[in-house]
């Protein structure tokens, strides 16, 4: 039996695409305006339930953005930036670039909250949205200085900035900054002491490396720095991990956590009377997890100021919280 062969080819040469990148073609007002936009669509075209969306955005772009320090220095840090919006139901999408565009208008700025307040304005404009966020994720240095030999490095601090407004015009800024110390046992302490004085046994206390994340929303108009929260950690905690040591810094740091022994609901509610104090921070929540030596598990804290409709304390997953 005779079968007629399939026919796959185009009917004319005319119709058939070119595969070819065409490095010449120069686009036009004209045929820009032609281009679909399948984002900003009719409603009709939406999937799935019409309903709003709270946040959509991008996340994870990077590029160096300057800031400022305490003591006035402008430096330079690759910095992650997450931007987002909310979606009414009957928007198809946003366009994702002009979030991206946005902020790089502002990329050459030194950031502050004044910088970020303009690009949340832009955002609320420019996307037709009822409620935007942008969030700076950073390693921030600060210089250490040694506890006896007086060395000096940098300490580098997770920090986060996070600027929120509604169609209102009311902003949040809150800073998120992570403080890593040593947290020695007082059970431990305790025990160690008993082994010594009814056995005459050695024994040492068990610690283990700690971190408090530390969240605060800051008052329009304040002039806390980074710099000014890593202090209120410090004075909190005492025993921030360190960086340069000789054999004194080793002796002054075992010293150090002799002196400010303490459990996770020690420290949590250290941290809260230090911040609880500073009349610029309107809201704080800290979460903190000792990272146990003795256990193969952890031992977690949050606590927060505990004002109307402030930050929940419900912060379940301190697995990013691990050093």
């Amino acid at each position: 039996m005779n079968e007629t062969p399939m026919n796959n080819s185009f009917p004319d040469s005319q119709s058939k695409p070119s595969r070819d990148y065409d490095s010449s073609f120069e686009s036009s007002e004209d045929y820009r305006e032609s281009l679909p936009d399948i984002q900003n669509a009719h409603s009709d075209y939406i999937l799935g339930a019409k309903v709003a969306i709270n946040q959509v955005g991008i996340s994870n772009f990077k590029l160096p953005l300057r800031f400022g320090t305490k003591s006035g220095e402008i430096i330079q840090i690759e910095t992650s930036v997450t931007g987002t919006v909310s979606l009414e139901k009957n928007n198809k999408g946003i366009n994702m670039s002009r979030i991206l565009r946005v902020f790089y208008d502002y990329k050459d700025e030194v950031f502050s909250w004044a910088t970020i307040e303009e690009i949340l304005k832009t955002y609320l404009d420019r996307l037709n949205s009822r409620d935007v966020r942008l969030k700076l994720y950073f390693n921030y240095p600060i210089v250490q200085q040694s506890l006896r030999s007086k060395l000096e490095g940098y300490q580098y601090y997770q920090v986060m900035w996070e600027g929120r407004m509604s169609a209102s015009g009311r902003m949040h800024r809150n800073v998120q900054l992570d403080f890593v110390y040593s947290s020695a046992c007082p059970c431990s302490d305790k025990l160690s002491e008993h082994a010594r004085e009814e056995r005459n046994t050695y024994s040492i206390p068990h610690s283990q490396r700690s971190k408090a994340r530390v969240l605060v929303e800051l008052a329009e108009g304040s002039t806390l720095t980074i710099e000014d929260l890593q202090v209120l950690c410090a004075n909190a905690l005492k025993t921030e991990t360190q960086v340069m040591v000789r054999r004194e810094d080793e002796q002054a740091f075992a010293e150090l956590n002799g002196a400010y022994i303490k459990f996770v609901e020690d420290a949590a509610r250290l941290v809260y009377e230090e911040l609880d104090t500073v009349e610029e921070i309107i809201d704080f929540q800290v979460a903190i997890a000792h990272l146990e030596s003795l256990h193969s598990h952890d031992a977690v804290a949050v606590i927060t100021k505990g004002i109307p409709d402030g930050f929940s304390g419900e912060f379940e997953d301190f697995r990013n919280l691990i050093c």
